[in-house]
């Protein structure tokens, strides 16, 4: 099924062509949603730039656009405005036929690509060798929303987190671990080691105070880089340790247990032939003894090209050199159509670097796209960035436990004030989803390019633009159902749908706007825009509440607001699933 938008576009695209020839048969209506209801529900622009192409006044062309246009199973008779504007005004029966598909479609009438490809989204990628903190909450819940909108229209999304796992943070965890865990070591597991917190706090402080310890840690990075049998039994124990912290993590936040670790050290064994195959290309120029590409486009603070340095003079490798091998890997590999990077907004250059060099190499087709998904930082309400009293960055599990106190502490007053009982499993649950939920949509509610304030009071309020709001909008629907002891899916599918009031009009063409909506979401990445769609779905839903009665309205209105009251629940359910957030039943 076919969004209204795209159906309109199809149908202004076909008229155009009629009028003007097939010439201009690809030509852009200029289609959207009106802001005003007074312009009708959609209008179309396209008069005003395809006047100057035909040599016609832009009301002309309307005219004759409209003289071709086939909308009336859609549309009442469309009106041209001002200077050329095409408005178009939806009819009521075409929208009681569209709420009846769409209640009975699993989808919502949602349509899944004809193209599908092969998507590689890259995140949350943390540093194995360190505790998850603040740092790490944007990649992990932007890049998890990005994989469900994308899965959810039929793309082949693969989950990557290009973890840091190789490089000298590990010397001094492989020390720590030799002389202060040795049973670790012989048994070959991570599971007496405790909490990774814990055993990196201990490194630390040792390498901080001990010259003996550093010369150990400097050491082992050594045997780790020549591949000791022994060193590398250590390395992975270690990693053994992170991957079961950040696992408990993503759990906690409802990221998918899909995601395929594939770090630095994966890529390694790759380096060299990145370095030949770039040589191979011609692309390769030595500068000081290193082997640098020189880039188009970006030149040092003297005005001098600026080169992507792809092995240093002392033959090592950088970050750069292992991007590289993971673009060409996905490429050749995972046979991939589209790559996303969810990485912070000081990456930019780099990955602007790195995509040019693989593009300039010939390893990348011009029918992939290679997308950069940037993201400001987390500010604490200082406009800072969050540290904590000692300065340290605030771990992910403590501010994500702090607002599942919060809120269970909120949801325990609230209770009693209302003297309602509730069992402690409950009130954990719905501590649990709302709280994780709220600090999640805090996040996606932002431009992901922008920097935010993190403040749990707004997050947590049941007003404005917050996951609690969404979540008290699907539950007051669930609270129809218990009230009138309704079966939602039972609802008569034989009995004509009647909408009457505006509310309900407007409820409607607000829920069939999801599907443009979404597309827009997989195509630009930005979150935001499904926040703000299902932000203004509840107000509007909670408008019509306070003025329509549903329960006690005659027939046909009442089954006709029920099933309206349910599509909008389904698709306050379906956006927050996107978004990675759960619903609750009761709040």
């Amino acid at each position: 099924m076919a969004s209204i938008q795209e159906t309109l576009r199809t149908r202004f695209q076909a008229a155009i062509a009629a009028a003007f020839g097939d010439a201009y048969s690809t030509v852009d209506p200029v289609l959207g949603v009106t802001t005003n209801p007074k312009f009708g529900d959609y209008q179309a622009n396209v008069a005003l730039p395809m006047a100057k192409q035909v040599s016609l006044p832009p009301r002309e062309v309307a005219g004759r656009i409209l003289a071709q246009l086939q909308v009336d199973d859609l549309c009442e008779a469309p009106e041209i405005a001002g200077p050329g504007f095409i408005n178009l005004t939806l009819k009521r029966d075409y929208l009681e036929r569209q709420l009846k598909a769409i209640a009975a479609d699993p989808r919502l009438g949602i349509p899944v690509v004809s193209h599908p490809k092969r998507v590689v989204v890259d995140y949350p990628s943390p540093n194995i060798a360190k505790e998850m903190h603040v740092g790490h909450l944007r990649p992990a819940v932007l890049g998890e929303c990005f994989a469900r909108v994308l899965e959810f229209l039929g793309h082949d999304v693969l989950r990557v987190s290009h973890v840091g796992d190789w490089g000298t943070p590990f010397g001094m965890l492989i020390a720590h671990l030799r002389s202060t865990y040795p049973t670790a070591l012989d048994a070959g597991n991570a599971l007496s080691l405790g909490d990774l917190s814990t055993f990196y706090r201990e490194a630390k402080q040792r390498f901080d105070s001990d010259t003996a310890f550093q010369e150990a840690a400097r050491l082992a990075v050594v045997q780790l880089q020549a591949g000791d049998p022994e060193t590398l039994k250590a390395w992975k124990i270690v990693c053994e340790l992170s991957k079961r912290s950040y696992r408990a993590i993503y759990d906690l936040m409802g990221v998918s247990p899909e995601i395929c670790d594939r770090g630095e050290s994966f890529y390694n064994p790759l380096l060299p032939d990145v370095v030949a195959a770039l040589d191979a290309a011609g692309l390769l120029v030595e500068d000081r003894g290193a082997k640098c590409v020189f880039l188009e486009g970006f030149t040092n603070k003297a005005g001098e090209p600026l080169p992507a340095i792809v092995q240093k003079s002392d033959g090592g490798y950088n970050y750069a050199t292992t991007d590289l091998a993971a673009i060409r890997y996905r490429i050749q590999e995972d046979k991939a159509d589209r790559l996303v990077y969810t990485t912070d907004v000081g990456q930019s250059n780099h990955f602007a670097q790195v995509f040019q060099v693989v593009r300039r190499a010939g390893w990348v087709p011009e029918t992939v796209e290679l997308f950069h998904a940037p993201f400001g930082l987390v500010l604490g309400e200082d406009g800072k960035r969050i540290k904590t009293r000692s300065g340290d960055t605030v771990p992910l599990k403590d501010l994500l436990d702090e607002a599942i106190a919060r809120t269970r502490a909120d949801l325990q007053q609230r209770f009693q004030a209302e003297g309602r009982s509730e069992t402690d499993a409950f009130v954990e649950d719905a501590a649990r989803t709302i709280g994780i939920g709220a600090v999640k949509y805090a996040d996606l509610s932002q431009n992901r390019t922008s920097n935010y304030i993190f403040s749990y009071d707004k997050m947590l309020s049941l007003q404005g633009n917050t996951a609690p709001y969404m979540l008290y909008a699907y539950v007051r629907v669930q609270g129809i159902s218990r009230k009138g002891n309704i079966d939602f899916d039972r609802l008569s599918s034989d009995i004509p749908l009647s909408l009457q009031d505006d509310a309900e009009l407007v409820v409607l063409k607000h829920i069939l706007q999801m599907a443009d909506v979404i597309e827009q979401v997989s195509q630009d990445l930005m979150p935001n825009r499904l926040c703000q769609y299902l932000f203004e779905l509840s107000q509007k839903f909670n408008q019509f509440y306070d003025r329509c009665s549903v329960l006690d309205a005659p027939e046909p209105q009442r089954t006709t607001r029920l099933l309206l009251c349910h599509t909008t629940a389904r698709t306050l359910k379906l956006g927050l699933s996107l978004l990675g957030i759960s619903v609750l039943e009761r709040m």
